[in-house]
């Protein structure tokens, strides 16, 4: 249940990172108030999560989530460049969140 919760927090990071685009510095009243509420709600799960799994683990899985999810978010959204080293890069990423959860503990 704690690894669902730390996705979850992961997806909600994707979230946050992808509403700062949008509130264009804290100028647009909703897009910050859903940003700021996306950060509140990863954070609470991120914590509720780290109840169980080690903090090294959690943190890096939460974080390779919001990284490459937020990265995808970019190239499929915002047609952001999808070159061959940005690709394998975030590749790489997913690889070490699957060996995380894999070898990093509980």
């Amino acid at each position: 249940m704690a690894w669902v919760v730390l996705v979850l927090a992961g997806l909600f990071e994707i979230g946050w990172a992808v509403g700062l685009k949008y509130t264009d510095g804290f100028t647009r009243l909703v897009p910050t108030l859903l940003t700021a509420g996306s950060m509140v709600v990863s954070l609470v799960l991120l914590g509720l999560a780290l109840r169980s799994i080690p903090l090294g683990t959690g943190y890096a899985v939460w974080t390779g989530i919001g990284t490459v999810g937020t990265l995808a978010f970019g190239i499929l959204v915002l047609a952001e460049p999808a070159t061959v080293a940005r690709l394998v890069s975030a590749g790489l990423i997913l690889a070490g969140i699957v060996g995380l959860k894999l070898f990093g503990g509980p």
